[in-house]
């Protein structure tokens, strides 16, 4: 299928033609609702013309702090319509919400009819007004108490549509502003990537907060004139049930819900049957456990490489019959991929650096941060901050983020190699690995290792089972077996503040 051109978000709803007009476009699986693209699209501008009625202008922030759901995906198109939406975690604290809406400087916040009252204490204390989002039985949104407005300017190529921020790993997170036609070539990439047809159904499991629930899940799926079904969250205990009911064809997640699923399922779910693939992406998962995940549930297993700077995704691997390689994230997907050296120049292939992107997708720089920027930016070409090579065939490898990078003695450690050794462990679930400071090598390697079962397997036989498998300089010297791994919000790891937590805080 080779998709219409599209420019804007806007266009992605003005794709489906007469034919397809009644085709369905969400699905909400808890309480049966049904919308059509027709539906959508005229929903989507009636908010757009309540918002331009209380003020709303182009430019103008949007916060948005609803859960999954229809309110949210309509308040999100909604809002990059009539202004730029600026869609916030609404598990936030009272204090996240305070920094999010003034860094954003949002006019207004967009909250469910109930609850969010840390969010709209936050709102009252920036003098920002609240609007409550509706939605009746039959899945109609509006905004409670503004009537709509017949005319809406509609957005060029070059508006901003979407504001969101890094994780902010390293210091304050950073703004990162999308425009319209980021965003419109980033879905069609990644409609492209996956043969993504009216056909296909897909499963939103990600947050619509984040930039993969809204650019792989959602925009993608709409681009293609396809159906996205949209639960209030993931919950792994009616996981294949929704596939069922819905007959999805795919979906994506994260490591932390693959192993969630892969670790409930003795035998392929009959429910798996319409599965056409499965996607990762947002963090690394091992060779391991996609041959599994595949052997499992029978479908190809395809891990991706995104970023909020690119409008999502950068690599896949692709489908059959094109070869995917585990370990790798795949080949660029509309956009170019390198690898360059601390000057930026170009590598070439089979050498380990900075991987840089360019392309459509990519942003044009962070919001008020010239000093960001230009550490940001060389020659055109925007560094990633992730280290990695690409082999002969120019598939991508990623070895870990340049900042995690371990250097012990001198030796540079990538801990996600030995993520992949423990990982290796059959009595291991879960394992990060960290560097922490050393008074004579500079830094030390240490990982978290979770088990599958308490008392599964001693700390002095996983430091054996490493040095088995790994040069002596990069074997962990120190090995804490804990309960969980934290996690942000979209399942990433912070190996930074793992360490803090293990080693900082010891007696």
């Amino acid at each position: 299928m080779t998709l219409k051109s599209v420019d804007t978000l806007l266009d992605v709803l003005h794709f489906a033609d007469t034919a397809t007009a009644a085709h369905t476009a969400v699905v909400i699986p808890e309480i049966g609702i049904n919308v059509s693209y027709d539906s959508l699209r005229d929903q989507v501008f009636a908010l757009a013309g309540a918002l331009t009625a209380v003020g709303i202008r182009r430019g103008d922030a949007v916060g948005i702090a609803l859960p999954n759901g229809l309110p949210a995906l309509v308040s999100f198109l909604a809002a990059s319509t009539a202004g730029t939406a600026a869609p916030l975690n609404p598990a936030y604290p009272y204090e996240e919400f305070l920094f999010f809406l003034r860094d954003t400087n949002a006019k207004i916040l967009l909250c469910p009819a109930v609850g969010l009252e840390l969010a709209r204490s936050a709102a009252a204390d920036c003098n920002i007004p609240v609007y409550s989002v509706e939605m009746d039985d039959k899945g109609h949104i509006r905004l409670q108490g503004v009537p709509d407005k017949a005319h809406v300017e509609e957005p060029t190529a070059d508006d901003i549509a979407l504001i969101l921020h890094t994780s902010g790993s390293t210091g304050r997170p950073k703004r990162v502003p999308l425009r319209h036609f980021n965003l419109a070539v980033s879905a069609a990439n990644i409609a492209n990537t996956y043969a993504l047809t009216a056909d296909d159904v897909s499963l939103c499991i990600m947050p619509l907060f984040h930039v993969h629930g809204l650019m792989a899940s959602t925009m993608a799926t709409l681009v293609s004139g396809g159906t996205v079904a949209v639960p209030s969250k993931f919950n792994a205990l009616s996981f294949w049930r929704t596939v069922r009911d819905h007959r999805v064809t795919w979906f994506s997640g994260v490591p932390t819900m693959h192993q969630l699923l892969l670790a409930r399922a003795h035998q392929k779910p009959l429910e798996a049957v319409t599965l056409r693939f499965i996607r990762s992406c947002s963090a690394p998962l091992a060779a391991e456990l996609i041959h599994k995940i595949e052997n499992l549930f029978g479908v190809p297993f395809v891990e991706a490489y995104g970023m909020t700077e690119a409008s999502h995704q950068m690599t896949s691997n692709p489908l059959p019959p094109r070869h995917r390689k585990a370990g790798s994230v795949g080949v660029g997907t509309g956009l170019r991929v390198r690898i360059i050296d601390k000057e930026g120049h170009d590598l070439g292939n089979n050498r380990r650096g900075e991987v840089a992107i360019m392309g459509a997708s990519v942003f044009r720089g962070y919001d008020n941060n010239p000093e960001a920027n230009a550490r940001a930016f060389t020659n055109g070409w925007f560094r990633t901050g992730d280290e990695g090579w690409l082999d002969s065939d120019c598939y991508l490898h990623l070895s870990g983020r340049i900042k995690d990078i371990i250097i012990r003695g001198g030796e540079n450690i990538a801990p996600h190699e030995v993520d992949e050794v423990l990982l290796k462990h059959a009595a291991v679930s879960a394992a990060v690995t960290f560097g922490f400071a050393h008074p004579t090598l500079g830094e030390e390697v240490a990982a978290a290792v979770v088990l599958h079962e308490p008392h599964g397997v001693s700390e002095t036989a996983l430091l054996k089972h490493c040095r088995e498998h790994l040069a002596e300089f990069k074997c962990p010297k120190k090995i804490y077996l804990v309960k969980s791994i934290p996690t942000t919000a979209t399942g990433k790891i912070r190996r930074g503040s793992v360490a803090t937590a293990l080693v900082d805080n010891q007696p």
